[in-house]
């Protein structure tokens, strides 16, 4: 699925994108909250400034991506991989945030 298609999709009510392949796509900007990504490949995209609150990202993979000033709050992070990942500035708040060993992140 394109980026075009997820958008158009999105604009019609959809918010089922399990599994998809997103491999450094541009989502900048965009609002895609309340959607189910889990199992995604979002490796390297770039999701600055994108709504993604009360949004399902378990078990994806955002390795790599931009993640500044992003809303995750009340997103459900369990199980990604988000090493690597820039989450400068961004909005946790009430995430379900993935275990520190197997995240690849650093807690400060």
């Amino acid at each position: 699925m394109n980026i075009k298609e997820l958008l158009s999709r999105y604009a019609a009510g959809q918010r089922d994108f399990r599994n998809l392949n997103l491999i450094a796509a541009n989502l900048r900007n965009m609002n895609l909250s309340g959607s189910d990504f889990s199992g995604s490949d979002l490796r390297g995209a770039n999701l600055t400034n994108t709504n993604l609150s009360n949004t399902n990202l378990a078990n994806a993979s955002l390795r790599g991506a931009n993640l500044t000033d992003v809303n995750l709050a009340k997103a459900n992070l369990s199980e990604v991989d988000l090493s690597n990942a820039n989450l400068s500035h961004a909005n946790l708040h009430e995430a379900i945030m993935p275990d520190r060993a197997s995240s690849g992140l650093l807690f400060q």
